[in-house]
């Protein structure tokens, strides 16, 4: 399965969970690698990554990307996660991506795939996205982890957003430079 690939190439970082979607589908949560971080040494071992979408959510048969949702630090990351995994994206890829830097939902083309684009400086993405799909915990009872984000998907296709379309380019520009917000202990 293309997820196992994946993981053997070091490209699922912060793993939730890896599980069976059902139907030849593979489920994933967790991170996942946009820029692979320096070998660090003799034996091949890598820095941690320098950019990675965060809380991602990804449905993939053997060979194809067939759901992504995630968290971008950075709009210009996106051309990162095209660049990196683009040989692996389903024609009817759905993707929808939370992106701390910009202020206004939005669509951009890039590689034939309409990513739909939200603001997210605090949160995550799965509660954001059920939120914005009007799911709730009914839709998941009695399913695995791996049916859940299949679920997700099945609600996408039925969701149809109507945010404007617009070129990567002038999202690029319109991005805000707002940073991640993170809580804690101090």
């Amino acid at each position: 399965m293309l997820l196992d690939t994946f993981e053997s190439q070091g490209l699922l970082f912060n793993s939730n969970f890896k599980d069976n979607a059902g139907a030849g589908l593979q489920a994933y949560r967790g991170d996942l690698v946009l820029i692979e971080g320096e070998v660090a040494d003799a034996m091949g071992r890598r820095k941690p990554p320098p950019a990675t979408m965060i809380g991602a959510a990804l449905l993939a048969d053997a060979t194809q990307l067939k759901f992504v949702a995630g968290s971008l630090d950075e709009l210009a990351h996106l051309s990162a996660f095209v660049e990196k995994y683009q040989a692996h994206f389903a024609p009817d890829l759905a993707a929808v991506l939370y992106v701390v830097d910009i202020a206004k939902p939005m669509r951009v083309e890039v590689a034939g795939i309409s990513f739909v684009l939200l603001p997210l400086s605090d949160g995550l993405v799965w509660n954001e996205l059920v939120d914005e799909l009007h799911l709730d915990k009914s839709d998941f009872k009695g399913q695995s982890s791996g049916e859940k984000v299949h679920t997700l998907l099945k609600a996408w296709r039925d969701y149809q957003p109507t945010y404007p379309s617009i070129a990567l380019d002038d999202a690029l520009r319109q991005t805000t430079g707002a940073k991640r917000g993170f809580h804690g202990a101090v």
